[in-house]
């Protein structure tokens, strides 16, 4: 069994890229957040003497996170599906009545080295709540990065 474990070569975090509706919408630098995480309920029980006797835990909610996207910034936002995507909710909002009117289901895609996919990570109901741009400054030759937050409501890791 150890052998086994040791046979499998380990993913490595190269390349990724940002998945809308089933087509790739960006390649991205880094990604944080892909938490898929449970929040955890937890009980006591007390025995006569008022003195805790059990502690008991139980699955409770899943948390969705907000994704944390890096890329480099594209030299023209008005071609940019990301920018367009994030312009069109600044500009008419998100409909109450329409859930998927601006939120867009999607992937966080990673690919080995001979561009085969090795682990997905599907969220839902997800929209640009925030894009950052990187510091600038006349001493840099560094390419100009930009943040991506996105606010999802689910995530999980299919692959």
């Amino acid at each position: 069994m150890p052998n086994d474990l040791i046979a499998v070569d380990p993913i490595i975090a190269q390349n990724f890229f940002l998945e809308i509706d089933g087509s790739v919408v960006t390649i991205l630098a880094s990604v944080s957040g892909l938490d898929v995480e449970m929040e955890v309920a937890t009980t006591q029980q007390v025995g006569k003497d008022g003195k805790s006797q059990t502690v008991k835990t139980l699955a409770g909610r899943n948390k969705a996170p907000d994704l944390s996207l890096v890329r480099m910034a594209p030299p023209d936002s008005t071609q940019d599906k990301m920018w367009g995507w994030f312009n069109d909710i600044m500009s008419k909002g998100i409909l109450q009545s329409d859930r998927t009117n601006n939120r867009k289901n999607g992937s966080i895609v990673m690919y080995d080295s001979t561009h085969v996919e090795v682990a997905r990570f599907n969220f839902t109901n997800g929209w640009p709540s925030k894009i950052s741009t990187d510091q600038l400054s006349v001493d840099s030759n560094d390419p100009v990065k930009e943040t991506i937050t996105l606010t999802i409501e689910s995530l999980a890791r299919i692959k």
